[in-house]
């Protein structure tokens, strides 16, 4: 049996072409090119019935090398696909987090979900990076005005980050005496209500962050560079101009596999890490980008071909039954 359930963002399923640029599409294609039965959904079409995780789903399929989806919606049992890709994008917000309580009805024994949602719901992307303290910048986790205006006094330069967004969203940088200081503190914190993290600015930034890749224990060779954006401090526009090739060093890996050794105990099997000159400042588990038209482009490889028979053996070595 080969059947895949891809439970993918609401915004996606409204624009549901081959875009190069979204990760999830890449997957989907893959499958259904290597004669997979996929279907899509969406968090807000998951339930619980009976007792019983079931979703409201649409049959993807190919034609003209794009891919489409059936309009006709069907409700299934999650147990009664083999893999389910849980991949809807931030924010970690109350709905996100109902979904992920969805997965606690499905037997993980029967049916392999990747990443688990129980481990995505209890790891957060910024604020766990403090697992690996030897691998990250200086930084803290609060919500106290004083004490991120004391953090940035000692060290300069910071960034300050939403705990629960992605894309760079609600991310600013802060210079000690800067003017802006004070509002741009007060209106991430909500006047000191919510958690953050600030982190040391790191000089190198300027020259972009590395986009390290896992599945599984296993890191890959091929990554890609991300550059800040015009008159930004980081990436903010996805398109060519804005990527460079890049290769891993002996010490990143190292660290990766590190990383990837942890993730993979705790179910997070597919992840990105953002590199800065050997620190690690975000492992995004959410719904990691791979970067796969951008990794091509510069590498002048099939990186999805490379991805997906790596893929297809860690979900035969996890579901040796079902899956060949």
């Amino acid at each position: 049996m080969k059947n895949i359930l891809f439970v993918i963002d609401e915004i996606e399923l409204k624009y549901f072409e081959f875009n190069r640029l979204v990760t999830n599409f890449w997957l989907i294609k893959e499958f259904l090119d290597r004669n997979f039965d996929v279907s899509i959904t969406t968090k807000s079409r998951l339930l619980i019935e009976n007792v019983c995780a079931k979703t409201l789903c649409f049959e993807a399929f190919v034609k003209n090398n794009d891919i489409f989806f059936k309009k006709e919606e069907r409700k299934k049992i999650i147990n009664d696909f083999d893999v389910v890709f849980f991949r809807p994008d931030p924010p970690v917000d109350i709905d996100y987090i109902n979904a992920c309580y969805v997965f606690d009805f499905v037997d993980k024994e029967k049916t392999l979900v990747i990443n688990d949602p129980s481990s995505v719901k209890n790891f957060n992307e910024k604020l766990h990076l403090n697992y690996f303290p030897e691998f990250a910048p200086k930084n803290i986790v609060t919500s106290s005005i004083d004490e991120i205006r004391n953090f940035v006094r000692e060290n300069e330069e910071a960034i300050i980050k939403p705990l629960n967004r992605c894309f760079g969203s609600g991310v600013f940088y802060l210079k000690n005496g800067d003017k802006n200081e004070n509002s741009i503190i007060s209106n991430i914190t909500d006047n000191g209500k919510t958690l953050v993290m600030v982190q040391k600015y790191l000089d190198k930034a300027a020259a972009g962050d590395k986009r390290v890749l896992i599945l599984g224990g296993h890191v890959f060779d091929e990554c890609i560079t991300k550059l800040p954006g015009k008159n930004d401090f980081k990436f903010n526009t996805h398109s060519a101009e804005f990527f460079r090739p890049a290769e891993l060093s002996p010490e990143e890996k190292s660290e990766a596999l590190v990383i990837a050794s942890r993730l993979n105990k705790m179910g997070l099997y597919m992840a990105g890490l953002d590199v800065i000159d050997g620190y690690v400042i975000e492992i995004n588990v959410t719904s990691p980008c791979y970067f796969i038209e951008e990794i091509n482009t510069c590498n002048n490889i099939c990186f999805q071909d490379i991805l997906m028979d790596k893929l297809l053996s860690f979900i035969s070595y996890k579901t040796p039954v079902k899956i060949c």
